[in-house]
């Protein structure tokens, strides 16, 4: 059966090719009572294989597509003309660095939409808002609800803006007719994200989602992206239905389920096939280090990762959940997808993500370093039963030669008649006992092919070759770095030797063990905390010489 012509409303989606903007998009389009135009800054329309709705309303002129930056007044009037509902989404892909774009984009590009509408004769407009415009990132945020104010500083300069923003939406509602609602939704995620998941998904691949910021104890409000949607179109209706007790207001949107923070994560990371958070950090060592990191790269003028990194600190370590009976009440809100459901289809979707990346497996370095063969194997525990039996017939080795109470000569001796009374003897075994089967050993098992021995051969002439270059080297003199490299090294080795060899050996055994499968589980890690380290001791550097006197220029030298 065919719509009804004149029951179909024209509505801007301004963003509509964002995150939340295409869940709008969608939402719109499957209720089939709208014709919606798409505005965002992008100069064409790319559509792939999740557009196909909307590629077949624009063939049906259901929905067409405009080009809009929100900087320029002209260009919104004219997408907008005769359209009775403006849902402003507005820009997801702002780099926070750089305030200037961002205020021109949030604060002025929100006057431009305001008094577009006012020209155009719009009479509703939705203001996709966040929860974010109350938290200062220091205080806790329990059961919050539309009576908290908003704080007097914020941690980051483009939640700033958006709080400001969200002030001009409120204050415009009555103006020239035009009725305003903002909706402040909190840690929007779902399928297409672009900010949150792909977030976790970076610190999952980086190595650092094993690491939990607080106790873990912390309650957060998530909301899911079609809920965020369904909330838009609820604000519309409301405010056909009561407009007194909606418009000009602002109103939390979430799925009705806080959760601890953590669990959240835990269930994202641990679905995408990486290992949950376990170890807990303290908060302020954290949020020291990010700060300081931040600063650096905000002096160099550059994009900043720990600006993201600080605002999900902040997140992660404080409690925000939200009462939502105001959406309830007055706008009819109730979310349409469930916290659980909106996890199963978010991790759908970027599994399928993940799989079409061409992501290749990298060799770690653990593996370069022991060859990337049988050893390395052994010694990162890729096959652990021969790990198991390697390090059984080693301890054997170590108790045979240093424990049995002989001389290293006599334990050699023994050991070589034990296993010529062995390998002799295996000859004359049947080969089958009480059911099985006895190996034989193959008489070739004992040879060693031509090519081994020139290879072996070889390597002995390039160590004595480099042997002997090196004491060309020392005997030519000059070269101080690498004599005391030389006569360092064999110091610590005479050191070593004469302390106790059964010791020394005990410990390198252990430590081939253990040390190269740790560094190979905790690589990234330790990468990204030696970079810290290593930014943190530039960034002390550069404070202390700032911090040193300047040499007089007056003073003169006192050898011309």
């Amino acid at each position: 059966m065919e719509e009804d012509d004149s029951r179909v409303k024209t509505c801007v989606v301004l963003g509509g090719r964002g995150f939340i903007g295409r869940s709008l998009v969608s939402r719109l389009l499957r209720l089939g009572t709208w014709t919606v135009r798409v505005a965002d800054s992008t100069q064409t329309l790319n559509l792939d294989e999740s557009d196909s709705l909307l590629e077949d309303a624009i063939s049906s002129r259901r929905a067409s597509y405009h080009c809009v930056d929100v900087r320029d007044k002209p260009q919104i009037v004219q997408v907008i003309e005769g359209s009775c509902v403006v849902f402003y989404i507005g820009a997801d892909d702002l780099r926070s660095h750089d305030y200037f774009h961002c205020y021109k984009v949030v604060v002025e590009g929100t006057r431009n939409v305001i008094s577009a509408c006012c020209e155009s004769g719009v009479r509703k407009l939705i203001y996709n808002s966040t929860a974010d415009v109350v938290f200062d990132g220091l205080q806790s945020i329990r059961d919050g609800d539309e009576s908290l104010q908003r704080p007097l500083k914020f941690q980051s300069m483009l939640t700033d803006f958006k709080a400001q923003a969200e002030g001009l939406i409120k204050f415009a509602n009555n103006r020239d007719g035009l009725l305003t609602v903002a909706l402040r939704s909190s840690i929007v995620f779902g399928p297409g994200d672009t900010e949150f998941i792909p977030f976790l998904v970076n610190l999952a691949k980086s190595g650092y989602a094993k690491f939990k910021v607080g106790n873990g104890e912390n309650m957060s409000d998530f909301t899911y992206s079609d809920n965020v949607s369904h909330a838009h179109l609820c604000a519309v209706e409301a405010l056909d239905s009561h407009m007194e007790s909606v418009a000009g207001k602002e109103f939390f949107i979430t799925n009705f389920k806080p959760v601890k923070f953590w669990n959240f994560v835990s269930r994202i990371v641990e679905g995408l096939g990486y290992p949950r958070p376990s170890t807990k950090l303290p908060v302020r060592p954290v949020l020291f280090v990010l700060s300081l990191l931040k600063w650096t790269q905000e002096k160099e003028g550059i994009g900043s990762y720990y600006d993201t990194a600080h605002q999900f600190a902040l997140l992660a370590s404080s409690t925000r959940t939200f009462n939502c009976n105001a959406a309830k009440k007055h706008l009819g809100y109730t979310p349409i997808v469930t916290l659980e459901d909106g996890i199963s289809s978010t991790l759908q979707w970027f599994s399928c993500e993940l799989e079409k990346s061409d992501d290749t497996t990298i060799q770690t370095k653990a593996d370069q370093l022991l060859g990337c063969g049988k050893v390395a194997d052994i010694l990162l525990w890729r096959n652990e039963k021969k790990t198991f039996f390697s390090f059984l017939f080693l301890n054997l080795l170590y108790y045979w030669f240093f424990f049995s109470g002989n001389t290293f000569t006599s334990s050699a001796a023994q050991l070589l008649f034990m296993f010529a009374v062995a390998l002799y003897g295996l000859a004359f075994l049947p080969s089958k006992i009480f059911g099985f089967q006895v190996k034989k050993i193959p008489p070739w098992r004992f040879e060693i092919s031509e090519s081994t021995v020139r290879d072996l051969s070889k390597d002995v002439v390039v160590a004595w070759n480099h042997g002997v270059r090196i004491c060309n080297s020392l005997s030519r003199g000059g070269d101080w770095i690498k004599f005391f490299k030389i006569a360092g090294s064999i110091y610590l080795l005479k050191l070593i030797i004469s302390r106790s060899s059964a010791t020394f050996l005990f410990t390198a055994m252990s430590f081939s063990f253990t040390a190269f499968f740790t560094y190979e589980q905790y690589e990234l890690e330790l990468y990204h905390l030696a970079r810290i380290f290593t930014e943190c001791a530039s960034v002390l550097k550069e404070m202390v010489l700032k911090n040193l006197p300047l040499p007089d220029a007056s003073s003169k030298p006192m050898f011309m």
